[in-house]
């Protein structure tokens, strides 16, 4: 008798291990594979689709093993992108725990709404086409996507979230903001979002527009200058003499106030810049070399500081 159990038991043993093992052991696939799981799908459908994709070498054992060591809690659909070498026990929490694949489309502060189209229309995996949005209606910031969703659902998820936002920080704007609804608002932050490249220099930036906006001062805007030839796209060379005259609705060297439109889609920290800006007298800027500006409150000041611009740029050889 116990000759017997010995073997018996050491079968156990070895069984034992080899279905442990092989829970926690590498996987078959040699390289990333990516899996959808259909809505409503059953473990052995998803099992099914996992063998076709060589992330498990067997369903049956994969049933089996999900059946004596997963926590019984159901699967979620969506696209997986499972590890080279994943294991078993791996594979079941991704698909319980739902850790889909996420895709991002991204959207920085200050982009024109016809390249947040064209990176809308060349994000893959997303269905259908959409129009060019309505400049300054899309909230920058990284929206994630599932395979075959619609980019029209993703656009009304961009928007949705700028129509909140905006309404959110107008409700708490200042009393020191120069611009009367959430449009001008809107307008206004895209010129400060194009104008600046430091975040911290957005309230100032914000402050000399909303002084020159009072006093009824040309903004003398250079992005609103670029913004109709190329719909915000960069210009690659110098403004032409003759698009500093030119009427178009845009150009704020042309006439007083704020443009016909938002030249880009601000950032919610240049709407805030806006409804908040600093308080100062200053009443110009130039650049300073350093990606920053240098601010004056005089014209005299100004055209000192616009000198000494000239001067570096001369000593660069930009001149």
């Amino acid at each position: 008798m116990k000759k017997l159990l010995a073997p018996a038991a050491a079968a156990a043993l070895i069984l034992g291990f080899w279905v442990i093992q092989g829970w926690h052991g590498s996987g078959p696939a040699r390289q990333v594979v990516t899996v959808v799981i259909p809505k409503g799908a059953s473990l052995p459908r998803a099992a099914s689709l996992l063998e076709q994709a060589g992330a498990i070498s067997s369903p049956g054992r994969f049933l089996f093993q999900a059946k004596l060591f997963g926590r019984g809690r159901g699967i979620k659909a969506g696209e997986y992108e499972i590890p080279a070498r994943a294991s078993a026990a791996q594979i079941l929490w991704l698909l319980e725990n739902g850790k889909t694949l996420q895709r991002f489309v991204i959207v920085p502060e200050g982009l024109p709404s016809i390249l947040v189209w064209e990176r809308l229309m060349k994000a893959p995996a997303l269905a259908g086409a959409v129009p060019v949005p309505e400049e300054g209606s899309i909230l920058p910031d990284s929206y994630s996507y599932q395979r075959g969703e619609s980019r029209a659902a993703v656009l009304r998820r961009m928007q949705a979230a700028m129509a909140k936002t905006l309404d959110r920080l107008w409700v708490a704007r200042g009393p020191e903001a120069a611009v009367k609804d959430r449009r001008e608002a809107l307008i206004l932050a895209s010129i400060v979002e194009k104008e600046t490249g430091k975040p911290a220099e957005r309230p100032m930036v914000a402050g000399v527009y909303s002084n020159r906006l009072r006093q009824g001062i040309k903004l003398d805007a250079d992005p609103t200058v670029i913004y109709p030839v190329t719909r915000g796209k960069p210009l690659g060379r110098r403004i032409l003499e003759s698009e500093l005259h030119a009427d178009n609705g845009y150009n704020t060297y042309v006439k007083a106030g704020l443009p016909a439109g938002p030249i880009a889609n601000p950032g919610k920290e240049a709407i805030a810049a806006v409804l908040h800006p600093a308080r100062t007298q200053a009443l110009y800027f130039v650049a300073d070399g350093t990606g920053g500006h240098v601010f004056a409150n005089t014209l005299a000041e100004q055209n000192a500081n616009v000198e000494k611009w000239r001067a570096l740029r001369r000593a660069r050889g930009e001149l």
